[in-house]
């Protein structure tokens, strides 16, 4: 399973980005999918998840009120809309994905088995 993110880039503090992530095409529906993070010199940690009928969000307390994480019409997309964001949320932002398995929690990186390249986030 290949997950391609794009959308990363450079803002100023208080503006939006609209981060995207879509699988190879695949014959099954990926049951999770989410979004991490990881900042220089700090582990990674789990931003936004959802599941496969869109119904079902969770999100990290850094997170809530300001990031909406969605499904996409395509099967196996996911969006991650950032905004108000702060210098503090520069980081390089990863896809994630699952079918079934171990399950630590929606935000757990064990959790997720499939994993992006990352995308870049820089806010100043």
């Amino acid at each position: 399973v290949q997950l391609v993110e794009s959308g990363g880039g450079s803002v100023q503090a208080e503006g939006s980005l609209r981060l995207s992530c879509a699988a190879s095409r695949l014959p099954f529906t990926l049951n999770f999918m989410g979004w991490f993070r990881q900042a220089p010199g700090k582990e990674r940690e789990g931003v936004a998840s959802i599941n496969s009928g869109g119904g079902g969000t969770y999100y990290s307390d850094s997170a809530k009120g300001r990031f909406i994480v969605s499904r996409g019409n395509e099967k196996n997309t996911v969006y991650l809309q950032l905004s108000s964001l702060k210098p503090e949320d520069t980081a390089m932002y990863y896809c994630a994905a699952r079918t079934y398995g171990d399950w630590e929690g929606p935000l757990a990186e064990k959790s997720f088995y499939y994993w992006g390249q990352g995308t870049q986030v820089t806010v100043s």
